[in-house]
């Protein structure tokens, strides 16, 4: 028999108790090869993504600028701006991005996600979740005193105070605007009189520099239907904007004012005194956004292209009708709609179980697949499955160009 080396890029395949070392002209390279591989900005050798192990993340990047430079077109034509949510994607890399091509800044939805940024380069930042305990408060005014850009949010006088103190104990004067409650009852103070005394309380507290406020309508970015969706979007910030004429009337700042995201992008310059939209999804896009529907296509949302892929290997092809991937919850979530196969038709894919997926066949399915072959999963919901992993590989013609770490992955407290 012939001897073959046993390189550490050719795979071992077991079947029962035997095992084969396969001949492959084909490379592979674990996420440690390839970050070894990234060096100073550049790739040292051309990688294809196909090449890479799996499960992992990868972004396509003309997909992912162009999605960049259209909501940026889209919001300058409406004559607001853009301060996106870095809880999307949680990389400094793709903050940078936004803010090259306009934002006005970032949002983060904890403290350490601002930490993280900051730690990379990324100042201006507005922290959209209230502080409340003292760990967060002087963590919170520990970044503040570091860096003078940061912002956060406060829902109530009791917080107020408890910023002014900490403040005025570091000798520093932090920003602040007030969190509305745009009828979700989940953060904010009720708009109108309650959040104009709570405006009017941080002004007249020392160490404390009032910005404006903000109103997130976290429960209309997904309503299906564009018409419907703009109808709940306008309804239920206009306590927002009678909050907003309040604060001017009082000789308030009101210089920051920003809600929105991804599914009302295009919607919310229909907000009165609504300076940007805090869009996240829209660098990425998942499967909950393309089913809301758009302004031109009542079905699908197409406004921006599905940049954010897993890639998976199939395992298991011995049974009819479907196979087995590696890519199951710890890679993909269970959020539903369940990710979709890329590219392909007449299929259906979930992951239920922990370590593997399942890819069913329909009778019309495009194609099938053998163990060994990969395949592009378009994510469920981005947010959460961004945060599963430690890097996500920067794709332009499937070759790889950058090795991007998710500095903010697990930055939840």
């Amino acid at each position: 028999m012939t001897k073959l080396s046993m390189s550490r890029r050719r795979f071992l395949q077991s079947t029962g108790a035997a095992a084969i070392w396969l001949p492959t002209t084909v490379k592979g390279y674990t996420a440690s090869e390839i970050q070894a591989l990234y060096v100073d900005g550049e790739m040292q050798e051309d990688v294809s993504k196909w090449e890479l192990d799996t499960p992992c993340l990868c972004v396509d990047l003309d997909l992912l600028e162009t999605n960049i430079a259209a909501m940026e077109s889209t919001v300058n034509q409406n004559g607001i701006a853009s301060r996106p949510h870095a809880k999307t994607h949680k990389t400094p890399v793709i903050a940078q991005m936004q803010l090259d091509s306009g934002s006005v800044g970032i949002c983060t939805a904890k403290i350490s996600e601002a930490e993280a940024m900051y730690q990379n380069g990324i100042d201006e930042i507005l922290m959209t979740t209230t502080n409340v305990t003292p760990t967060k408060i002087r963590r919170a005014m520990n970044l503040r005193q570091e860096n003078p850009r940061f912002v956060q949010a406060t829902d109530s006088s009791q917080n107020a105070r408890l910023l002014s103190e900490a403040a005025s104990a570091m000798g520093i004067t932090a920003d602040v605007v007030v969190d509305v409650d745009p009828g979700g009852h989940r953060t904010g103070i009720t708009p109108g009189a309650p959040a104009l005394e709570l405006a009017q309380l941080i002004d007249s507290l020392p160490s404390l520099n009032l910005r404006g406020l903000l109103c997130y309508d976290g429960g209309s970015q997904h309503v299906k239907g564009f018409e419907e969706r703009k109808n709940q979007t306008l309804e239920r910030l206009a306590g927002a904007t009678d909050t907003f004429d309040l604060f001017n009337q009082s000789g308030l700042s009101t210089e920051i004012f920003s809600g929105g995201g991804t599914g009302t992008y295009n919607i919310d310059h229909e907000t009165r005194g609504l300076t940007d939209v805090q869009v996240g999804s829209y660098v990425f896009m998942d499967a909950q956004y393309i089913d809301i529907g758009g302004e031109t296509d009542k079905d699908v949302y197409s406004d921006f292209a599905a940049s954010l892929t897993i890639l998976t290997t199939v395992l298991n092809d011995q049974y009819e009708g479907r196979v087995t991937t590696d890519a199951g919850a710890k890679a993909c979530t269970i959020n539903r709609p369940w990710a979709r196969v890329k590219g392909e038709t007449g299929m259906s894919y979930t992951s239920g179980s922990d370590e593997f997926g399942t890819l069913r066949y329909e009778d019309n399915a495009s194609r099938s697949y053998r163990v060994g072959e990969k395949l592009e999963l378009i994510v469920s919901h981005c947010d959460p499955v961004v945060n599963l992993y430690n890097q996500m590989y920067a794709i332009r013609n499937d070759r790889v160009e950058a090795v991007w770490q998710i500095a903010a992955r697990g930055m939840s407290a």
